[in-house]
């Protein structure tokens, strides 16, 4: 089994939200939405070596797994925009499941952070954008 293969062995029998490994190391969270990323991102870590493999990756996601660098990439669920995101960085990806767009909690319209994103280009921008979307629903 190659690490891929672990991570999404890993991820499909677990609760976590998402799985990186290497060679050596295993990370996870059970954090929801991009809180693990943004946390790994403001860690200084890289996971230019890791295979990572996630629940649901939309495109503020996939902006967060350019950033940290990730070697190849799977999703069970992914928005199309996060795939053509993916896609435009080089960044292998696999799937179980395309959508339109990742819906928000309540399933009464879009998520935050993929409208948070819309029509960015750059992950640092994007990188801007999330912060500030998540900044603006604590303070609502």
């Amino acid at each position: 089994m190659n690490n891929l293969e672990k991570t999404i062995n890993l991820l499909n029998r677990s609760d976590f939200t998402c799985v990186c490994c290497n060679d050596d190391e295993i990370i996870t969270s059970q954090k929801r939405g991009v809180a693990p990323l943004l946390e790994w991102l403001d860690e200084g870590k890289s996971l230019k070596e890791y295979f990572a493999a996630d629940k649901v990756v939309g495109n503020g996601a996939a902006f967060l797994y350019i950033l940290l660098e990730v070697k190849e990439l799977h999703a069970n669920v992914i928005s199309k925009s996060a795939l053509e995101t993916l896609q435009k960085h080089n960044i292998p990806i696999t799937y179980n499941m395309l959508v339109e767009a990742i819906c928000n909690r309540d399933n009464t319209g879009y998520c935050p952070i993929e409208t948070a994103v819309l029509g960015i280009i750059s992950p640092d921008k994007a990188l801007i954008a999330i912060r500030n979307r998540l900044n603006e629903m604590k303070e609502s």
